[in-house]
């Protein structure tokens, strides 16, 4: 069973648009309601190349302002047909930077290329002095060189094909090359002192292998980080099926996103 599309919210969510820089931003609070004093910079996936600042309303960040009362900002970065590495995480972090001078607590994450990204902007901020609470990198676009799962992968929604073809147009020459974590965040070297994580992912889609493989490294670090692992070879199948494997992520999701409300906020 599919699911429609969303791409506006209903009447429990109010939405502004705001420009931080010159990024164009959705900003989302509780309509009835006032919002709590925790921010989620939410980062929409796309491999790179495509989507916009309102899958915002498909995603897990939608229920996270409807049944938590967060702040959402969704920005609209520069996606890599249009400009290549590094300005998608850079349009990001610069509306990281913009919370980080606001008194609330600060989330970062994101589905697919976007928890890519959610998890680069978490470096970066490590790295510039800026706190971040806690991470959510969904199936995260983290490795820009093949994997044990990323290899030969035929998966449904992404594959290895279009895997190429999302890091080609994002790293130009460098597709291939050990480049910068913040790039591609598999290549970090010193995971100490980034944000507890959680994250899910499908056994049978590309990004699978990559993701263990970061959740891991940060428990070596030292840093709490949990992952569950649910049987499917569909990218983003949270997104795209309404069926009993989704509802089940989403709640686990949500617990844990709970969880760390209580525990770092």
């Amino acid at each position: 069973m599919g699911v429609k599309l969303r791409l506006r919210p209903d009447g429990d969510v109010r939405v502004r648009k705001l420009r931080i820089g010159r990024v164009p931003t959705l900003v989302l609070q509780p309509a009835s309601r006032a919002p709590v004093p925790v921010s989620v910079l939410w980062i929409h996936g796309g491999g790179y190349i495509t989507g916009m600042k309102e899958m915002v309303y498909m995603g897990r960040a939608l229920d996270l302002v409807k049944k938590y009362g967060v702040t959402v900002y969704s920005p609209g970065y520069r996606l890599a047909w249009q400009k290549p590495y590094p300005a998608a995480v850079e349009d990001c972090y610069r509306v990281l930077a913009y919370l980080s001078g606001r008194p609330e607590a600060i989330m970062v994450g994101g589905e697919s290329a976007g928890g890519g990204l959610a998890a680069a902007v978490c470096m970066m901020a490590r790295d510039g002095g800026l706190r971040v609470a806690f991470q959510m990198p969904l199936y995260p676009m983290l490795s820009n060189l093949d994997t044990e799962s990323s290899r030969n992968n035929h998966g449904r929604v992404w594959n290895t094909r279009r895997n190429h073809l999302g890091w080609w147009l994002y790293l130009r020459g460098k597709a291939k090359e050990r480049v910068s974590p913040y790039a591609a965040p598999a290549n970090q070297t010193d995971y100490a002192g980034l944000p507890p994580c959680y994250t899910f992912v499908g056994d049978g889609e590309p990004f699978y292998a990559e993701t263990l493989a970061y959740v891991e490294a940060l428990r070596k670090a030292g840093v709490e980080a949990a992952v569950d692992v649910y049987h499917t070879d569909m990218h983003a199948f949270d997104m795209l099926r309404d069926d009993a494997l989704s509802r089940e992520a989403i709640e686990r999701f949500e617990r844990h996103f709970e969880k760390a409300l209580e525990r770092y906020c």
